[in-house]
Order: C-alpha cells, then sequence, then structure tokens
C-alpha cells in the first residue's frame, strides 16, 4: 500500500477520491458497534468519543478523522476493522461539532489544532497505561502531526507512533487547490453544504461571534475560514491561520516515527506542495504514490473496499 497503485477500472485522482468514498466497502451497515462516551474539555465543553473494546494490555489505536468526518465514514469503519483484527482497542474522538450534536463553547475545530489532540491523546494514554498509536486522516492527519512536532521529545511519553493520511501539509497549496475550477464546484460546495448551516447554528448559540455576511457570501474555503475558522480560533486571519496551521515546515522537529502517506494524484493537497526527504527529519517516514486520490486508495474488483490503507497503517504502526 505504501508504493499503491490503482485498480485499472479506476482511473484518475478525482475517481480515486469520490468512490471510495460513495461505494466501496465497507458500507456503513458493515460498521462494527462503538460505545460512545461523552468527555468534559478543559473549557468545560464536550467531546464524543467512540470506543473498540479489546484486552487489557492491548495496543490502543486512536484515529482522528478529517474535515467533516466522523465514526461512520468508511475510512474510519475500515480502520476500527482493522483494529479489531488485530485484537487492538481503538477510539476515534470527534472534533467538536462532528458527533451529531452541535458544541457548546463558541470554538469549533481547525487544521492545526495541536493542543486539542494533544488533551485527547493523553486522556487515552492515561487510561491505557502506556503510550498509544495514533492515526489521522486528512485535516486530523495534519493536526496530529502539528502535535508532534509541537511535542517534541515530549512526545514519546505520549504516542509510540504517529501516522498521517493524506494531510493537507501546506494549507496555502491546498486551500488554493481545492477552491479552482473542478475541485470548487465538487468539494469546496459539498463541504460548504454542511459547515456553513452550522457555522450558522453556533452563532445563534453565540450572537456577534462572527460576521454572518461574510459568511453565507462565502463560496470557497478560503472565504469561509476567513469568515469563521479564523476568528474563532485566535488567528488573524484566514492567512495567518494557513500559515501556522500547516504541517510541512515543521516535519523537522518530529521526534517519534511518524509515517505521512500522501497519494501524489490526490485532487486537493498537490504533489508539488509535498515534502521531499530532506525536508523531514529522521522519525518521519514519507510514502508518496502516484495513485490514491485523496483518502481513497481503492482496491480490488469493482466496487472495491478500502481495507488496504488502514491495513498498512496498522501494520507500519505495529510493527514500530
Amino acid at each position: 500500500m505504501l508504493d499503491y497503485h490503482a485498480p485499472w477500472w479506476l482511473p484518475g485522482g478525482h475517481l480515486q477520491t469520490i468512490w471510495p468514498a460513495l461505494f466501496a466497502r465497507p458500507r456503513p451497515a458493515e460498521a462494527l458497534p462503538l460505545a460512545r462516551e461523552r468527555w468534559r474539555a478543559p473549557d468545560g465543553d464536550f467531546i464524543d468519543v467512540d470506543h473498540l473494546q479489546g484486552p487489557d494490555g492491548a495496543p490502543w489505536l486512536v484515529l482522528f478523522h478529517g474535515l467533516e468526518g466522523s465514526s461512520s465514514s468508511r475510512y474510519a469503519i475500515a480502520f476500527a476493522q482493522a483494529a479489531q483484527a488485530r485484537g487492538w482497542r481503538f477510539s476515534i474522538p470527534h472534533f467538536r461539532g462532528c458527533s451529531g450534536e452541535i458544541n457548546l463553547a463558541p470554538r469549533s475545530y481547525h487544521s492545526g489544532d495541536f493542543e486539542e489532540i494533544g488533551w485527547l491523546l493523553g486522556r487515552v494514554r492515561e487510561r491505557a497505561g502506556r503510550p498509544v498509536i495514533a492515526a489521522g486522516v486528512s485535516l486530523g492527519g495534519n493536526a496530529l502531526l502539528r502535535w508532534a512536532e509541537e511535542a517534541g521529545d515530549s512526545a514519546a511519553q505520549t504516542a509510540q507512533a504517529v501516522a498521517a493520511i493524506s494531510a493537507p501539509l501546506d494549507l496555502i497549496a491546498a486551500g488554493a487547490a481545492i477552491d479552482q475550477g473542478l475541485n470548487r464546484q465538487i468539494y469546496t460546495r459539498n463541504f460548504l453544504r454542511t459547515m456553513k448551516p452550522r457555522a450558522v447554528a453556533k452563532l445563534q448559540q453565540h450572537p456577534g461571534l462572527f460576521d454572518r455576511a461574510r459568511l453565507e457570501a462565502a463560496t470557497t474555503l478560503r472565504a469561509f475560514d476567513d469568515a469563521f475558522t479564523a476568528p474563532l480560533h485566535g488567528f488573524r486571519d484566514v492567512d495567518d491561520y494557513w500559515t501556522r496551521a500547516s504541517a510541512r515546515p515543521h516535519l523537522h522537529r518530529i521526534r517519534v516515527p511518524a509515517l505521512v502517506l500522501n497519494a501524489r494524484n490526490d485532487p486537493f493537497v498537490p504533489g508539488c506542495s509535498l515534502p521531499a526527504p530532506h525536508q523531514v527529519g529522521d522519525a518521519v517516514t514519507l510514502a508518496q504514490p502516484d495513485d490514491g486520490g485523496h483518502v481513497g486508495f481503492a482496491t480490488g474488483p469493482f466496487p472495491g473496499a478500502v481495507h488496504a490503507m488502514p491495513e498498512a497503517v496498522c501494520d507500519w504502526l505495529g510493527a514500530v
């Protein structure tokens, strides 16, 4: 999988992104029964965490989902199945507002939310009694890497290894790519369809939190992040947010084993924005296959399955 090749019937980055997300196995009906637990965050808000139980002392995998994702995303189901097959424990925390219920605080979630990642990992590590392993998908992957970068040498006390899949390591490049041409019509429009109503609900909770007119006028992720994400999380503007939240400039600071997997044909993580080996630290393993799309990596005969990527990532994490 780290040298992935797409099946012949699934050509191109767009199809390799869209088809696995909508039609490949596992299907929602194959989801494992996860036990939900509500954690109280340091600021008094709540975070819903779904767990798959396993034997005491077993490795514990924590998965951070992507933008507008959840434990019902196909890749999340596949990761849960891979963990169960190995006898691991598994947890997937929901970023604020992504568990089906709007969160309480005057904030949401973002690509560089390393403090939240650190708190969540710390809670699981305390319960596990040993360092855990962690993976992040897309936005969750970038945020996980930002945590590892900021934690430096201390990261090993919490996580023994991390993996990021299809992370937008350079948010300025990724933001520009997703807001252009066909990408804007397919992906940006789909994300904004759920993000804008959720933001309006947040404004109803906390009147005056941001400029509603600017939010409603947003037709790009750049405009949305400038109107909503940046001001809610203490950034000056979208450029300040995207610059400070990007993991790529700090990959040399990571001190725990880290797998960074990106397809070079990802429609909105341009191959030219990916790091070269000399730009990362010794702890970082880069995997950049030509195919895969964005969190796609489907394999097998039509209609395909997305199990191979989680299996390969779990194999890598388990071997460290």
